[in-house]
């Protein structure tokens, strides 16, 4: 019997590029939070939910496995990218596996242990990644053209995975025939009333809790609330708690660090602004510290995976924050607030501080999946060449003008 699991095993793994090649020639289908919401609350069917998965997700994990073959070589073959490639490979042979099963009790139990399986394996995949990236950085020299693509890549791959998961939670939670008693109202993992007050406070207490372990003090929080609509209530929109928290979370650790290293000889901190207005298209979230700032020439750099301010961790290490030294945290911030149409952007004075800013829609109507499709125009990304630039390019270090002085 081994045997004959051992064959049908590597038959399995030798159909798989057939696999993706058939299922990365559909585009994936992008829902809307108000399709999420709806799905989940008036026309809830787990054998319709199956029906769809089942097809999608191949789909979306093909699309985006077949770009992860057009990264370089030398990434390719480190061991955490392999590591990586692997897990997306076994999660698709597990989903292929119910593609010609009938949605009975039995089946629809097993589909969603197979779910959980998949969400459990793909927990690490941007630490992972990650420390793919410091491998392949340690042995290899740096070059503006694959860094390019790297990043272009990893947004990709990390936006799928987001997505990925949020098709696998609404499934598992929706159907599991359990409440949530901390969010006892969320349909899935989606609350119709999130009050996005309350996410930024327990983002701040979380961050201060953290900020106080290592700085033994932290700073204030002051937050104003706008809606000309809706006078003296609190403003919320249609949304994942979980994704607003976790962007909140990584800007308030950055402006309170920035906040208490600039103030570092100070008896007081100037506190962190937080500024929640809603309009008729979007629900802007403006963060304002008193940090110090960031020169305009280095903004870009705190959105790019290869780029950190800190020591690089190794995997497993827990004597950090999550993500620290990595340099993940605003970068995946943005991949969520952009994952349904939003943004999240940096406007930094050095010298004085910085704001950040998170927009959102303010309709379920138009908050609407933002998804990675393999096709022409992709992988012309990957074969971009560095061109010589037709404006003068100044140096990106200030100019030591005192190595051109003249005789005296």
């Amino acid at each position: 019997m081994k045997f004959v699991r051992y064959i049908m095993k590597n038959a399995a793994l030798a159909s798989v590029p057939k696999h993706i090649d058939h299922f990365s020639k559909f585009s994936p289908s992008p829902l809307s939070m108000k399709q999420f919401l709806d799905f989940g609350s008036i026309n809830a069917c787990e054998k319709t939910s199956f029906t769809f998965l089942r097809q999608e997700l191949p789909v979306r994990l093909s699309n985006i496995m077949k770009e992860i073959n057009l990264l370089p070589n030398k990434l390719l073959t480190t061991p955490s990218v392999q590591t990586v490639q692997s897990w997306y490979i076994q999660s698709l042979m597990e989903i292929l596996e119910f593609l010609d099963k009938n949605p009975d009790d039995k089946v629809l139990g097993e589909f969603v242990e197979a779910l959980v399986t998949i969400r459990n394996r793909h927990n690490d995949v941007v630490p992972t990644m990650a420390q793919g990236i410091i491998e392949y950085k340690e042995a290899f020299p740096q070059d503006q053209v694959t860094n390019q693509n790297i990043q272009y890549f990893l947004d990709r791959l990390y936006m799928s995975r987001i997505s990925i998961r949020m098709l696998i939670n609404q499934h598992t939670l929706v159907f599991d025939g359990t409440l949530n008693p901390v969010h006892p109202n969320t349909i899935g993992s989606i609350d119709p009333h999130c009050e996005v007050g309350d996410v930024v406070r327990d983002a701040f207490h979380s961050a201060k809790t953290l900020c106080d372990q290592y700085y033994l003090r932290s700073p204030d929080l002051i937050l104003q609330e706008m809606c000309r609509t809706k006078k003296n209530l609190p403003i919320s929109i249609v949304y994942v708690p979980s994704h607003l928290y976790h962007m909140l979370f990584e800007l308030f650790k950055n402006a309170m660090r920035a906040t208490i290293e600039t103030h570092d000889h100070s008896s007081t901190l100037p506190p962190v602004e937080v500024m929640v207005a809603l309009g008729a298209e979007d629900l802007s979230i403006k963060m304002s510290d008193k940090g110090g700032g960031v020169p305009f020439r280095r903004i870009d750099n705190l959105f790019s995976y290869m780029f950190s301010t800190a020591p690089a961790p190794r995997r497993g290490e827990r004597a950090r924050p999550p993500l620290a030294g990595f340099g993940y945290g605003l970068p995946i911030s943005r991949l969520y607030a952009q994952y349904f149409q939003g943004d999240l952007q940096l406007y930094s004075m050095e010298g004085h501080g910085t704001d950040a800013v998170i927009y959102l829609k303010a309709l379920s109507t138009d908050s609407v999946e933002r998804l990675p499709v393999y096709n022409k125009t992709a992988l012309k990304n990957y074969k971009v060449s560095l061109e010589v630039d037709d404006w003068c390019v100044p140096s990106r270090e200030p100019l030591d003008l005192s190595v051109h002085k003249g005789p005296k």
